[in-house]
């Protein structure tokens, strides 16, 4: 719930009202006027914990009489700044009640402020996928499409590399002519992705970035992808968010996320997970060295990686139509395809720019 407007107050400024759950935390709530551009009568409250008690007014009092337009972090700043020395704030953050107050003030929004879409997956090259990220984040920055989900299907072997990374260092050409891989390069950073039909799942979400508004980089990647751990969870399995951008269980690494901000205001955040991996090919495609593995507790790539597959014994249909429930029954998404319009822009998008050597090869 997102600048819900309530009655007027006995001044006749209309209030307004903001909510947020914190991911693994507590509910923010936020009611306040805005008076000749700038807050009045903020009022904070929640389920959270905060000592002392008096901190609560503080907090008000720091918001009140700032602008309307006054961004996240200064609204964060404010709060912080308000905290009397030794101040604990539990189930919530400072950068909580910024998003709150950016949701009462209509400048964030909620999932449930969006129809959500769903495109169920779709067989297409790799470098076609790749380019519908572009377009499809595109589109929805520019309002012409929904906020959707959308499940990628390829049946070619392909490595995607992430937008910064080095061809050469990060492909091994052997490998990559014994296997036949197609080789692409995404428009996101992070690590490369060693997919072949049917060995991972993969999703993209195409967002408005008022919905990660006030959320720290950081946050945004567990926030945007606690309805697939939650999906997880019913299919029995308990997963989390190593930082930066890994999910993993107890069992092993079985992800990763990557994203991507455009400057229209739309947003992509994808995720590649292992469905049944074969760990000796993927370390003939891939150079995976040792300093990539230093900190992550692990000499080998083959081992550092846990597929779904074993940990659920489901098939990858199963576990994809899960998501996919998980996913309508929280947002209130419905079915939707490709229209043959995106298709195209995302065919042109392969000819002019994610076919070419000089984007392949753009980091050598």
């Amino acid at each position: 719930m997102t600048a819900t407007p309530i009655p007027a107050d006995d001044s006749g400024a209309r209030r307004h009202h903001g909510e947020y759950k914190v991911p693994g935390g507590k509910l923010v709530v936020v009611d306040l006027d805005v008076v000749d551009g700038v807050l009045a009568k903020v009022s904070l409250s929640g389920d959270f914990f905060l000592e002392p008690d008096e901190a609560l007014l503080e907090i008000n009092r720091a918001l009140t009489g700032l602008p309307e337009t006054t961004t996240a972090a200064e609204l964060s700043g404010a709060v912080s700044a308000s905290l009397p020395p030794g101040a604990v704030l539990f189930g919530f953050s400072a950068d909580a009640v910024a998003v709150t107050v950016r949701r009462a003030l209509a400048r964030a929004s909620a999932w449930t402020d969006h129809h959500w879409n769903i495109i169920a997956p779709t067989v297409l090259p790799t470098a076609i996928n790749v380019a519908l990220d572009e377009v499809l984040t595109e589109e929805v920055g520019a309002g012409r499409r929904n906020p959707t989900l959308r499940f990628w299907d390829w049946e070619e072997p392909s490595v995607v590399i992430g937008s910064f990374q080095s061809v050469r260092n990060e492909v091994d050409p052997a490998g990559v002519a014994r296997h036949g891989i197609t080789v692409v390069r995404r428009i996101s950073g992070g690590g490369a992705m060693f997919m072949e039909a049917g060995n991972c799942i993969t999703y993209s979400l195409y967002l408005p970035q008022t919905l990660v508004d006030g959320i720290s980089f950081a946050d945004s990647y567990a926030f945007l992808d606690a309805w697939v751990m939650a999906a997880l969870e019913k299919l029995g399995i308990t997963a989390f968010y190593v930082p930066l951008n890994d999910i993993a269980t107890e069992q092993g690494k079985i992800g990763g996320a990557a994203q991507k901000r455009l400057a229209n205001g739309g947003m992509l955040h994808h995720v590649t997970m292992s469905y049944d991996i074969d760990a000796d090919k993927m370390v003939e495609v891939l150079r995976i060295g040792k300093e990539k593995l230093s900190d992550k507790g692990t000499r080998s790539a083959k081992k550092r990686v846990d597929p779904l597959r074993r940990q659920t014994g489901l098939s990858r249909t199963q576990i994809i139509a899960a998501m996919m429930e998980v996913f309508s029954e929280r947002y209130s998404a419905t079915a939707s395809e490709l229209t043959g319009d995106e298709l195209a822009a995302a065919r042109e998008r392969v000819a002019n720019k994610f076919g070419t050597e000089e984007w392949l090869n753009r980091v050598p």
